[in-house]
């Protein structure tokens, strides 16, 4: 659990103040302005009823559903509060607001994800999303001509373009791995890449969990890569916030994180980890003067201070809420999706169908005969629900990805829209 400097969270409190006594120590008054944190009740099961509390915490529009989540999260009201109590400090006082942003980033921001995360506050650097954590680490990682990076095939276009980028302007060689959509297994994604591997291997850079909500086995193969001395490159885009992560537990080198998906933080934010002991392998893009010790892996300039503090409110929103939690409720929500799914002729899942290699929140499938990029807008408009086309993998699919503050309910209405 993230710690405040000033006051501390602990486990006794929440027993003696519960939930909404919780958050009143986890968020200062100043984060609320004047709109008050109604109580919330700590959800004791997965089912829609125990989570009512927690869904009113959010302000999507009446009559909208929203299901597109792992395309952009939708931060709760505490945390559009925090973004606009943060604006209003630095335009009241320009230099002292800025300041004081600063210093809560660095205090409390980026301790808390180091904490949340299972990282040092000093292998953490805020980024505007996962894209350019992306983009900083591939072109961070020390390549000579002739060097090959190995990618699977299900990577985002943010995860391949710098590796391309790196292809035409130094002469490294990409090497694309094929994993089949669903995965078969954890051991077969392993030996895919392990089979991939070459003298000039020189890194191994893959998704954590893909667009489609493939899960792969980060730890296995960072221990697989370590052991031939190999680094690994991750995009964590798609998993952070929808369960626990430990990043010196995965033991990968570097990993991109999105926190406007499923971390339910401010658009535009997230970072990138780079493990202290990778440091000699894995440069800052910016700074030709750096040591092991003063990295310099953060973009210079002018940051957008009041939405990266406004991080802090989601990030302990979430704690307080529990990542084990959030990982039930979404798994809830997706069981109850996929069994309402195989009950419609001719539709195939496409998700993994175990845990290990499916994610909890996204579900990705296919009906014989729809288009998926005709039906998406046509169900949005039918019943106000957002939802996302799936044409990746060779797949005419369509996604949806539901986090905490969906309902069996709004599900119901989708597959009777399918």
């Amino acid at each position: 659990m993230t710690q405040n400097s000033s006051k501390q969270f602990t486990r006794r409190s929440f027993v003696k103040t519960g939930f909404a006594g919780a958050l009143s120590t986890l968020f200062p008054l100043n984060y609320l302005g004047n709109n008050k944190l109604d109580p919330i009740i700590m959800p004791r099961g997965t089912d829609d009823a125990n989570w009512r509390k927690v869904r009113s915490q959010f302000i999507l529009k009446s009559g909208v559903t929203y299901m597109n989540n792992a395309s952009l999260g939708m931060p709760p009201a505490i945390v559009v509060n925090a973004i606009r109590d943060g604006y209003k400090a630095i335009s009241q006082e320009p230099l002292h607001g800025k300041h004081d942003l600063q210093k809560k980033i660095t205090d409390e921001v980026i301790k808390g994800l180091g904490n949340t995360f299972g990282a040092s506050s000093d292998e953490i650097v805020l980024t505007r999303n996962a894209s350019e954590a992306l983009h900083l680490q591939a072109i961070g990682v020390q390549l000579k001509p002739g060097d090959e990076v190995i990618i699977s095939s299900q990577e985002h276009p943010a995860g391949l373009r710098p590796w391309m980028y790196r292809e035409k302007k130094d002469g490294i060689i990409i090497k694309p791995v094929f994993i089949p959509s669903p995965l078969i297994s954890e051991v077969d994604v392993i030996e895919r890449f392990s089979s991939a591997i070459t003298p000039k291997t020189k890194a191994i850079s893959f998704c954590h969990v893909t667009r489609g909500g493939h899960r792969y086995p980060v730890k296995e193969i960072a221990s697989m890569a370590s052991d031939k001395d190999l680094l690994t490159i991750v995009d964590g885009a798609q998993a952070v916030g929808q369960f626990p992560i430990n990043l010196h537990d995965l033991g990968c080198d570097a990993y991109a994180v999105s926190l406007h998906k499923w971390m339910l933080a401010p658009t535009g934010t997230g970072f990138l980890y780079i493990k202290n002991t990778s440091r000699d392998r894995i440069k800052s893009a910016f700074a030709i003067d750096t040591t092991l010790e003063s990295p310099d892996f953060d973009p210079p300039g002018t940051k957008d201070y009041p939405v990266r503090a406004a991080i802090l409110t989601a990030l302990n929103f979430i704690n307080a809420i529990g990542q084990d939690n959030i990982e039930k409720r979404c798994r809830y929500l997706s069981n109850y999706l996929k069994k309402g799914l195989s009950e419609i002729k001719d539709i195939k899942i496409l998700s993994g169908s175990t845990n290990s290699i499916s994610a909890p929140g996204s579900t990705i499938f296919e009906k014989a005969g729809l288009d998926a990029m005709k039906a998406v807008p046509l169900i949005e408009k039918k019943i106000k629900t957002h939802i996302d086309e799936h044409q990746r993998d060779n797949h005419n699919a369509i996604r949806i990805s539901t986090h905490i503050y969906n309902t069996s309910k709004q599900i119901d209405r989708l597959l009777n829209a399918i």
